[in-house]
């Protein structure tokens, strides 16, 4: 069983990261636009279990994402199933009213700018992930997939990276959690 090993952290300054993460080998890709629509399920809450099920858009490409609850108190660790779906935006509409018809409930609608990138330190491949998410802000999310035998070791060797970064807040909330909250602010 695969897991996701994640933390991000809010960005006050985003050039000083950026060269300290270019000084360490990062090399990043071009700005992808992603637009995530989330649900929840019919029978429990995922705000009460921290589970998490969405339809990701990327450009065309389209795919379904489950995350199970986050099984360590330090880290975003949990076990994540991801499976392609059809392309366009056709697919997507068709998924969604496939779960609303099944008794899923739509949530809400993320949208983000991310820079992906990868970074090779002290022998471990990094995923790194600079989004940019309207209204919440700049925030970089440093992730390992690991097998389970794995995952202490993974979030040890992330939180060695955050501590050499100086990254020293993580943001434990999802980004659905920090849109939901900024709705509640500006609703307020």
């Amino acid at each position: 069983m695969l897991y996701e090993v994640a933390l991000k952290f809010r960005l006050d300054n985003n050039e000083r990261i950026e060269s300290e993460l270019v000084s360490l080998g990062a090399v990043h890709d071009a700005p992808i636009e992603q637009v995530d629509y989330y649900f929840n399920h019919p029978a429990r809450d995922f705000r009460v279990t921290d589970e998490a099920f969405r339809i990701r858009s990327v450009g065309t490409q389209n795919c379904v994402t489950y995350k199970g609850p986050v099984v360590d108190p330090s880290t975003k660790m949990r076990h994540e199933i991801e499976v392609g779906i059809a392309d366009g935006s056709d697919a997507v509409g068709q998924m969604a009213d496939l779960l609303q018809q099944l008794g899923f409930r739509s949530v809400r609608e993320v949208r983000k700018s991310r820079t992906p990138g990868h970074l090779v330190w002290n022998d471990r491949r990094y995923e790194l992930e600079m989004d940019v998410v309207p209204a919440v802000g700049t925030l970089l999310e440093i992730e390992l997939v690991v097998d389970e035998a794995l995952r202490n070791e993974a979030r040890d060797a992330i939180l060695a990276l955050a501590s050499r970064l100086q990254l020293t807040q993580p943001e434990r909330r999802s980004y659905l959690e920090l849109v939901i909250a900024q709705d509640a602010i500006k609703g307020a």
